[in-house]
């Protein structure tokens, strides 16, 4: 499965030079996490980073910063992994692992941000791959037992 079907096409960014108490109001408004950094090019929202609310958290308030100075550039993490919309599962879960990352954003062709990749989405997936392969184990034998009396 590409995972442009799977992942969520409703991404919450925040640009680079927005202020980290923007991020937090964002991050509690929508009840998540994590944020993609996005740099403006031509119209189009290029991921630059991922700022978490542990950032925050570390980065500015244990500092005793104000978070309505600081901009999300200086606590963001700016090596940002992405995984691009057409690519598979095996790719996203190699780079999660390889990051250690739970949340990939996922880009088109040019670069362009359009969706997020959660564990979560990838856990639910195979999850339910899983549980398929499981009824087939029971299946089996009870298909089995079944031909014999059919054949007697």
């Amino acid at each position: 499965m590409a995972i442009g079907e799977l992942c969520s096409r409703e991404v919450v960014f925040v640009s680079l030079n927005e202020s980290c108490a923007l991020a937090a109001q964002l991050m509690r408004e929508q009840h998540i996490g994590s944020l993609v950094v996005v740099r403006e090019e031509g119209g189009r929202r290029m991921p630059v980073g991922m700022v978490t609310d542990r950032d925050l958290v570390v980065g500015v308030m244990a500092l005793g910063l104000d978070p309505e100075r600081t901009l999300v550039e200086a606590v963001m993490r700016p090596e940002v992994a992405v995984v691009r919309e057409g690519e598979g599962v095996g790719r996203a879960i190699a780079l999660m692992r390889d990051k250690g990352v739970r949340r990939l954003p996922v880009v088109d062709a040019a670069g362009t941000l359009v969706g997020i990749l959660a564990a979560d989405d990838l856990i639910e997936l195979l999850g339910e791959e899983m549980a398929g392969l499981a009824a087939v184990i029971g299946k089996g034998p009870r298909r089995e037992r079944e031909a014999r009396r059919a054949a007697l």
